[in-house]
C-alpha cells in the first residue's frame, strides 16, 4: 500500500485590510495637504477641492481624479503685485517724510534768521521797550506795544510810527509764501467815548490798519495775510497795574510756519 505523502500548504496572512488601510491614509494625507494649502487658495479653488473631498468621502469619485484634480498654489502667501504696491506706498511715504522734514528745517532756519534782523532792528532804532520777538514751535511772533504805534484810545496810526510798519514789511517780505496773522489787544478799561463801541472794536481796527500799513509795501501778497481783534480778552499780564495793562495792549504780528515744528 502506497503512503501518500502529506502535503503543506503555505498559510497566507490575510492582507486584504491593506487596502482600505492605504485608502484611508491617502484621504488623510489629502485632508492636510488640502489644510495646509486652504490659506493659499482662492475660494472658488477651495469650494472644488472640498466638494472633491466630499465626493471621495460619500463614494463618488476619488478625490484625485482627473476631472476633479485642482491645482494648488503652496507658494508662500504673498502676492506679488500687492507686495509691490505696498512697497511703493512705504517708498512714497518716505519720500512725503524726507520732503517734509527738509521743509520744516527751512522755515527753522528762514524764521531764525528773520528773527536776528528784527532784534538787529528793535537794538539799532532803541526800541526795546516798544517791540520784541519770540519764536515758538509754529510761529514767530512780534510785538509792538500800543505807544509805538497809537494815541490813547486811538486806531490812527502815529505818522512817525509809519516808518516802523515799513521796516517790518521789507523783513518779511524776503521771506514769502508765510501766513501772516496780524492781531490786536486792548487793556480792560472800558471805552468811555469816542468812535468804538468796546475794546473789541478798538484792537480789531488797530490790527486793520497796522496790517494795511504793511500791505502798503506791494512786493507782499495780500492773499497771505489776515487780520482780527481779541479787545482783552487775552492779556498777558495783570491788567491790575499801569504797566501789566500797557503789556497787554498790543498788535501782534504771526509769521506762521507751514509745517508746525516738534515741541
Amino acid at each position: 500500500m502506497k503512503k501518500h505523502k502529506k502535503e503543506h500548504h503555505e498559510e497566507h496572512v490575510d492582507e486584504s485590510w491593506l487596502i482600505p488601510y492605504a485608502d484611508l491614509l491617502t484621504l488623510l494625507l489629502a485632508l492636510f495637504i488640502i489644510l495646509f494649502a486652504s490659506s493659499k487658495v482662492d475660494a472658488k479653488k477651495y469650494d472644488i477641492i472640498m466638494k472633491s473631498l466630499n465626493s471621495a468621502f460619500t463614494g463618488g469619485s476619488a478625490p484625485f481624479a482627473t476631472s476633479n484634480l485642482v491645482p494648488l498654489d503652496i507658494s508662500p502667501n504673498v502676492d506679488k503685485s500687492k507686495q509691490d504696491q505696498s512697497s511703493e506706498n512705504t517708498k512714497e511715504k518716505q519720500e512725503q517724510k524726507d520732503k517734509q522734514q527738509q521743509q520744516m528745517e527751512k522755515e527753522k532756519q528762514e524764521l531764525e534768521e528773520l528773527k536776528k534782523k528784527l532784534d538787529a532792528y528793535i537794538s539799532d532804532n532803541k526800541l526795546v521797550a516798544e517791540l520784541e520777538t519770540k519764536l515758538t514751535n509754529d510761529r514767530l511772533i512780534i510785538t509792538i506795544r500800543d505807544k509805538a504805534l497809537f494815541d490813547s484810545g486811538s486806531a490812527a496810526i502815529k505818522a512817525d510810527s509809519q516808518k516802523l510798519g515799513v521796516a517790518i514789511a521789507d523783513m518779511l517780505g524776503q521771506y514769502p509764501g508765510y501766513q501772516i496773522e496780524v492781531a490786536g489787544y486792548t487793556d480792560n478799561v472800558p471805552i468811555s467815548k469816542g468812535e468804538f463801541s468796546d475794546n473789541w472794536d478798538l484792537s480789531t481796527k488797530r490790527a486793520l490798519n497796522f496790517m494795511k500799513v504793511v500791505l502798503a509795501r506791494k512786493t507782499l501778497d495780500p492773499s497771505f495775510f489776515s487780520s482780527t481783534g481779541y479787545g482783552e480778552y487775552r492779556p498777558v499780564d495783570t491788567n491790575a497795574t499801569v504797566e501789566g495793562r500797557g503789556n497787554n495792549r498790543r498788535v501782534e504780528v504771526s509769521v506762521v510756519r507751514n509745517i508746525k515744528a516738534p515741541e
